[in-house]
């Protein structure tokens, strides 16, 4: 089986097997109005084309809480938490919420070198790379903008492990952002190279998710530890 997706090589850009987990879904928290749960990494978060591609997060949620939309997604190589909504009205309040940038979201990445400085804001506009597709590249002229917050948490001379808080959803953001720091997300099978692709996984992960809401308004934070 193979994922429409390239990924780095010594010889270029290949196609790349998919194999998903067969991990069953792990709920975080669920009520009448969403859902929470932590997606593995290497599976994707919706179908892809072709029925090769049809094991996904959501038809595996759809298995259990067939109600259950879509408010927003995680690349396939990336884990972590998710929200879904269980009626429309949520997926509408969900969603103004994401556009509203009222729903906040922290990753924490594992990225090369040793990133000297505390914390950071890069804001650099992010756009498709059309002749590298699913790449995306920073443009300053046709990009659209993009922010993402950052803080150290350790670091050594050979690696850094740092929250990323994005205030914006751009494709790929996060992984196009530390690249463009120099500090590449290791095992980034799509924008690392040499030594720092050499990991078993991108090392990635959706840690905590704060929202609001959407019947009682109540604020709520919901954590996953990284695997790494």
């Amino acid at each position: 089986m193979f994922v429409g997706v390239k990924f780095r090589t010594g010889l270029g850009m290949k196609q790349r097997k998919y194999s998903p987990p067969a991990t069953p879904v792990d709920i975080v928290y669920e009520d009448s109005d969403i859902l929470v749960v932590n997606k593995p990494e290497g599976l994707l978060s919706v179908p892809g084309r072709g029925m090769h591609l049809q094991d996904c997060l959501l038809n595996r949620i759809h298995e259990i809480f067939p109600m259950a939309l879509l408010v927003h997604r995680l690349d396939c190589d990336t884990s972590g938490l998710i929200v879904y909504a269980m009626s429309k009205h949520s997926q509408r309040q969900l969603s103004m919420q994401f556009e509203k940038r009222l729903i906040k979201k922290t990753y924490v990445a594992r990225v090369s070198g040793q990133v000297l400085e505390k914390s950071g804001i890069i804001e650099k506009p992010i756009i498709v790379d059309w002749p590298n597709r699913p790449l995306q590249k920073v443009c300053y002229e046709t990009g659209k903008p993009a922010i993402t917050n950052w803080r150290r948490v350790r670091a050594d001379q050979k690696e850094s492990r740092l929250k990323l808080n994005p205030k914006t959803g751009r494709s790929h953001q996060l992984r196009v952002h530390c690249m463009a720091m120099g500090h590449v997300i290791l095992g980034d099978p799509l924008y690392a190279e040499g030594e720092a692709v050499n990991y078993d996984r991108l090392m990635l992960h959706s840690e905590e998710l704060r929202l609001n809401h959407p019947e009682s308004g109540r604020g709520m934070s919901f954590r996953s530890k990284a695997p790494f």
